[in-house]
């Protein structure tokens, strides 16, 4: 099946390849989630210049000029395709005089004169508020599918649509594919999504998928999914990962397995970040490229931290220490999924820390995704051989914790006790994944040198 390219390879991926070519889709959602963005992203990364042409008709909802002059803040607007490979055209005069009978009789007209390759109408929705009787608009869109189903022309209706009104509107009865994008508010700041309803003789990713609004136009990171084969584990004793900390891979056995994950539990000041930043570290002094993402301390402090360890935080990047930090006031879990995936890729990452996952419940805003996220993402982990830490914040997770650490290979408690006035942190294993580990409850002592265990 021919297929046309959204202009985003990630969004191309979730609907199997593209949209199928010479279909009937509608793009649906609130006003304001991005809807003609999207379509007209599609437009120009689909204009041949000498090719067929691109047709966008506007209806009632902005008039035309409005729509090119915002049109032209985005990257992708190429005003070299303008007139001839895309042409943009209002219909909202002849829907004030004639009413909705006059849309099919105009795309004729249109399909005639230019052979469009791709048509979009925007806003469909305002041709439906016209109608003046169910009757009226089921004929015309009888009309409207067989014109566009008997053209070799691909067509995007858009429209400002809710979920409970697919079932209601006859618009709906005729789409060959539905994609609806939505904002979820969430206190200062929204997340947005996009997901596929229906898209006929495709094969789609379902589910919500994040996207962003930029110049470039929809960023859309893919729903984060197990991989498709099952993880292969080595579990050969030469495959550990030492962790660098005194005292610590001996009450491993050696250190952790490769590409197993750690989960690091304690409550604050315990020295789980400081824990993390050795595991990072000892993998660049071992030729093992490393990834620490932080979503509480920015880069400078995090930098201060190394350099309190005794290594310089310039010598750290220049051997392969990589940092990837992200505010929690715009904390988005998907954006950050896909920066790590493509810090593996590029620069061949075997270590992997996240500092805190904590503060991803608030961003998740539902427990359930929190931990499907957190379980793809150790799956990918382990198929990609990377060895991981994660931290936890005990006191301020509760019973999440308990519910994640099933996903974990291996969990360490830190723990910051007080006796007489005089304070002293602890570790314990409390899970290695077939490893024959110390039990014990052992002193965690914080150096110069960084960390050890007593």
């Amino acid at each position: 099946m021919r297929r046309l390219n959204t202009g985003s390879g990630p969004l191309d991926e979730i609907l199997g390849g593209g949209f199928p070519a010479n279909s009937i889709n509608i793009l649906m959602g609130e006003p304001g989630t991005g809807k003609t963005i999207l379509a007209e992203r599609l437009m120009f990364a689909n204009a041949e210049v000498g090719g067929r042409p691109i047709l966008f008709l506007t209806t009632l909802s902005e008039p035309m000029d409005k729509v090119i002059r915002y049109l032209q803040q985005f990257r992708f607007f190429d005003e070299t395709k303008l007139a001839d490979s895309i042409v943009y055209d209002s219909i909202g005069q002849d829907l004030t005089a004639e009413g909705v009978g006059c849309l099919v009789p105009r795309l004729k007209g249109a399909i005639t004169e230019l052979k469009p390759k791709i048509i979009v109408i925007d806003s469909f929705r305002a041709i439906h508020d016209l109608s003046t009787s169910v009757p009226e608009m089921r004929r015309m869109l009888y009309e409207l599918a067989g014109l566009l189903t008997a053209y070799d022309t691909t067509a995007f209706l858009v429209g400002e649509y809710g979920g409970d009104q697919i079932a209601q509107f006859p618009e709906f009865a005729v789409a060959d594919g539905m994609v609806e994008l939505a904002r979820n508010k969430l206190g200062t700041r929204d997340e947005r999504f996009l997901r596929v309803l229906k898209l006929r003789g495709s094969s789609y990713l379902e589910g919500l998928h994040a996207f962003r609004i930029t110049s470039d136009g929809l960023e859309v990171f893919t729903r984060l999914v197990s991989p498709p084969i099952p993880p292969s584990y080595d579990v050969r004793d030469d495959g550990r990962v030492q962790t660098g900390m005194r005292g610590l891979d001996a009450m491993l056995q050696g250190g952790f397995r490769r590409g197993w994950s750690t989960f690091v539990l304690g409550p604050t000041g315990s020295g789980k970040t400081t824990l993390a930043l050795q595991f990072a570290l000892e993998g660049i002094r071992r030729g093992e490229p490393s990834l620490y993402v932080s979503f509480e301390e920015n880069p400078t402090q995090l930098a201060a931290q190394i350099k309190s360890l005794g290594t310089d935080p310039v010598d750290a990047r220049n051997k392969g220490l990589s940092f990837l930090y992200a505010s929690t006031v715009e904390l988005q879990i998907d954006s950050i999924i896909a920066k790590i995936f493509l810090a593996i890729r590029e620069k061949g990452i075997r270590r992997v820390c996240m500092d805190a996952v904590g503060d991803l419940i608030g961003a998740a805003n539902d427990p359930q995704r929190l931990h499907g996220y957190v379980y793809a993402l150790v799956q990918h982990f382990a198929v990609m051989g990377v060895t991981s830490v994660f931290t936890f914040e005990t006191s301020a997770l509760g019973e999440a914790v308990a519910r994640l650490s099933a996903v974990a290979d291996n969990i360490l408690s830190l723990q910051l006790e007080v006796r007489d006035g005089r304070g002293r942190r602890t570790i314990r294993v409390v899970k290695a994944r077939g490893i024959d580990h110390d039990l014990d409850v052992r002193e965690l002592r914080i150096t110069s040198l960084g960390v050890e265990v007593v």
